[in-house]
């Protein structure tokens, strides 16, 4: 890697190896900066860098304290005294089940990769972040927010980073360390493919008597998780979001990204918890009764 200053803005962005990672890392690049790219494999690394010569990937699995402090040094060599002008944390998993048979561990993959995951990185990139007065953009969703049926461990953690973000903002205000958090809602990414075969291998795992319980419903969660997945936001939506957070004069400490979220934020704050649930599982096409 290149020791030399980098005259142009730096930017750390996880999770980059498809969807809204690579695509934020791929924009960023355009627009001038020295994106450094979080990616898990080296091939996705090199399919990245081929695109631009502005990316620098780096193996960064946000679970891995090695791996956070190599790419922590590595981007320090880099940088130097100019620091780091952002930090995207985009690095995620989506854990979906049934709260009773959903294993423990897999809870704790869940937020030990959404949650500690973010701030471990965080941690290890503020010095950097504090030489440039840079920002934190934490990519949220509308379930941190609104905790959909089955979505509870996904919800758990995205819930939790709006917590840390909202703490954030005002820990680094004497360093001028903006945070931002961006919500989507579904977007157009092969985390649905990803988060339906997980769901499918848990359920083979799980205790049959037990998941038959849950079998109508879930049923009705695949149908509208691939219905969501077909009328998804582009992934240009939310990482134009991205781009605003980290260069706009004022950026904004909350970004709900699209008309549907913006609806259903509004809402939630005002319908009663019984009727939204009635609401939710209507749209779900959950069932009004499940069979013993």
């Amino acid at each position: 890697m290149d020791q030399s200053l980098p005259m142009e803005p730096s930017v750390l962005i996880t999770g980059a190896s498809t969807g809204i990672g690579e695509a934020g890392a791929v924009e960023l690049a355009r627009r001038g900066f020295r994106v450094f790219a979080g990616v898990r494999k080296e091939a996705d690394g090199d399919r990245l860098k081929a695109q631009s010569s502005n990316i620098v990937p780096l193996l960064l699995d946000v679970t891995d304290a090695g791996q956070i402090a190599a790419a922590a040094d590595a981007v320090g060599r880099a940088v130097g005294e100019r620091g780091l002008a952002g930090l995207v944390n985009n690095a995620g998993i989506v854990v979906a089940g049934p709260i009773e048979i959903l294993p423990l561990d897999v809870w704790r993959r869940q937020l030990e990769t959404n949650v500690i995951g973010q701030v471990a990185v965080m941690q290890a990139m503020m010095p950097l972040l504090r030489k440039a007065r840079g920002r934190i953009v934490n990519i949220s969703s509308v379930n941190g927010r609104i905790a959909a049926p089955y979505m509870a461990p996904y919800a758990a953690s995205k819930h939790a980073l709006e917590a840390i973000s909202n703490a954030l903002r005002s820990e680094l205000r004497a360093w001028g360390i903006r945070v931002s958090i961006i919500a989507p809602g579904a977007t157009s990414t092969p985390i649905w493919d990803k988060s339906l075969a997980a769901a499918n291998a848990l359920a083979e795992q799980a205790h049959q008597e037990v998941f038959g319980l849950y079998q109508s419903d879930l049923d009705a969660m695949t149908s509208a998780t691939r219905e969501l997945a077909r009328t998804a936001l582009p992934v240009a939506t939310v990482v134009s979001c991205i781009v605003h957070a980290l260069t706009a004069r004022h950026p904004r400490s909350r970004y709900p990204v699209g008309l549907k979220v913006n609806l259903l934020l509004r809402a939630h704050k005002w319908v009663p918890d019984r009727l939204w649930d009635w609401l939710v599982q209507r749209a779900l096409g959950l069932p009004k009764i499940n069979p013993p």
